[in-house]
């Protein structure tokens, strides 16, 4: 007897605009992994994203009076452009609330489907309340992107055509936000092809569901990292994850396998320009998500010959963001590392220091000499170097040791993000100034966030440093050095917090104390 998620999945209406995504062989990587990999195409959807099955699904059953009332949502992404596609698809009013940080291009391609945007506070949290207060006010009907029966069977067809294109598949990779996608994959699968392993993947700094298996009921995290936007959610859904709790027809075990992947923002970066190199499609890090999880799944269980699918959720890519995707993808595919060394400051010890090198190359040198009130007053000098890798991380340990065994101070700044993100564009600015604090804060990138940052922090602080990196999400990068004795360092982060930005103090980063301090 046909569980009802599978008789939802299979009576969603959602082929009226959603189209049946090819199912690609991905010849580059199964020789890599010695797997058949193959990439379920989501991106390939007319809104480029998998989010349009679901609202499509939701939409279209909506009674006559409630389609002839329209229909709202929050969102800032996927969700928001599938519900404009589904209403304009079917003639029905619609108001789609967005965040007034969200960048002009995701406003503009939501208006371009249809939608008629209501910019409206400066998060999603935000955004959310007032269309779920706007929607009893007008009578609309809200459209949620997760939690809810009819868009979690509208994501299932997704899991349904992986089964009629190959039917001896045996690991499926599904990214995670909410869960409505990897609810509906779980679903139908665990009834249908109890024999396949559904396998959740998700970014670290937004691992909701993880968190969730772990205390084995839905927690909150107290901050989510917005780079994978498509899956940055602070909570799993409540309906997916009564799902994902549920157990196989047979009785095997779970819907999803229990070890959920966490996959870091490199790792997602090298999986983007893998889906590139297979297909020429550049997708975004959510839609590359699920195959970075694949990817780490594979080498830390050394499976070969399996048979895998990852879905490829989506390709709603800011081009500004391919800057920093380019930047991270060596160090993503362990194909990079990242060092501070201390070498002497004598003449020819650049050339000593990449003999010791035994012919590896080097990718970055970046070094600034300190002004010295004589000869014999000369410091050693602190270098910063990025070196290519055949072997990866067991290379990696291989040049540590060796650095360590030539006589040389060390250091492994490859998982150093403050190193990565700002360290290594500010080295040459040493200026020697005593009681500087250091702190990492999230900017929203929206206009006013600087001049809000300066005059909430008033004048009793010196700003001694400020670098800023955006990456395309909705929030920038900041470092921030402030002049404050340590006995008011509490007292500064105190302040930084009052401001309402994410604020991490970051003065003992040993980079900075090597390169800045």
């Amino acid at each position: 007897m046909l569980s009802k998620w599978v008789r939802n999945i299979l009576q969603a209406t959602v082929y009226d605009t959603a189209i049946q995504t090819p199912l690609d062989i991905a010849p580059k990587l199964s020789a890599r992994f010695n797997n058949d990999i193959r990439l379920k195409r989501e991106d390939l959807q007319p809104v480029f994203s998998f989010k349009l099955r679901g609202a499509y699904n939701r939409i279209s059953q909506l009674s006559e009076e409630q389609k002839a009332r329209g229909v709202i949502c929050a969102s800032a992404g996927n969700h928001a452009q599938g519900v404009a596609f589904s209403a304009a698809k079917l003639g029905l009013q619609n108001v789609i609330v967005m965040p007034t940080t969200t960048p002009d291009i995701k406003v503009n391609a939501v208006k371009a489907l249809g939608g008629n945007v209501d910019l409206y506070g400066d998060s999603f949290d935000v955004s959310n309340r007032y269309a779920i207060e706007l929607a009893k006010k007008e009578g609309l009907t809200y459209i949620p992107p997760y939690d809810d029966e009819l868009v979690i069977a509208g994501q299932g067809t997704v899991a349904l055509e992986i089964n009629q294109q190959w039917r001896d598949v045996e690991y499926i990779f599904v990214p995670v936000g909410g869960g409505g996608l990897l609810a509906g994959v779980a679903a139908f699968l665990g009834d249908v092809a109890p024999h396949a392993k559904v396998i959740a993947v998700e970014p670290e700094g937004a691992a909701s569901l993880k968190a969730a298996l772990a205390a084995n009921e839905r927690v909150v995290l107290p901050q989510v990292s917005l780079f994978v936007d498509g899956t940055a959610v602070a909570q799993i859904g409540e309906l997916p994850f009564d799902v994902i709790n549920l157990t196989k027809s047979d009785n095997s075990g779970k819907l999803i396998e229990q070890e959920v992947i966490t996959c870091t923002n490199d790792e997602v970066c090298a999986a983007v320009k893998d889906v590139f190199e297979e297909c020429r499609s550049i997708v975004e890090p959510s839609g590359a998500l699920a195959l970075a999880g694949m990817k780490k799944y594979l080498t830390g269980k050394k499976l070969t010959n399996k048979n895998c699918v990852a879905i490829v959720s989506g390709a709603n890519m800011n081009f500004d963001r391919l800057r920093y995707i380019a930047e991270r993808t060596e160090i993503g595919e362990k194909k990079e590392a990242i060092f501070a060394v201390t070498i002497p400051e004598r003449i020819g010890a650049f050339l000593e220091f990449c003999r010791n090198l035994k012919g590896r190359n080097i990718t970055e040198f970046n070094y600034r000499a300190r002004s010295h009130t004589s000869p014999d007053s000369l410091e050693p000098a602190s270098i910063f170097v990025g070196i290519a890798l055949k072997e990866g991380d067991k290379e990696r340990h291989v040049i540590a040791q060796s650095l360590a065994e030539s006589g040389y101070d060390a250091h492994d700044l490859t998982d150093d993000d403050i190193a990565k993100s700002h360290i290594r564009y500010l080295i040459g600015g040493h200026v020697g100034l005593e009681n500087e604090q250091l702190f990492k804060v999230s900017f929203p990138e929206r206009p006013g966030a600087l001049l809000n940052f300066l005059e909430k922090l008033g004048s009793d602080y010196n700003i001694t440093l400020f670098h800023y990196r955006n990456h395309g999400a909705a929030d920038g990068r900041v470092l921030v050095g402030i002049h404050a004795p340590d006995a008011s360092s509490c007292a500064v982060q105190e302040t930084l917090q009052r401001i309402g930005y994410d604020c991490t103090p970051v003065t003992d980063n040993i980079a900075y104390k090597l390169f800045l301090k």
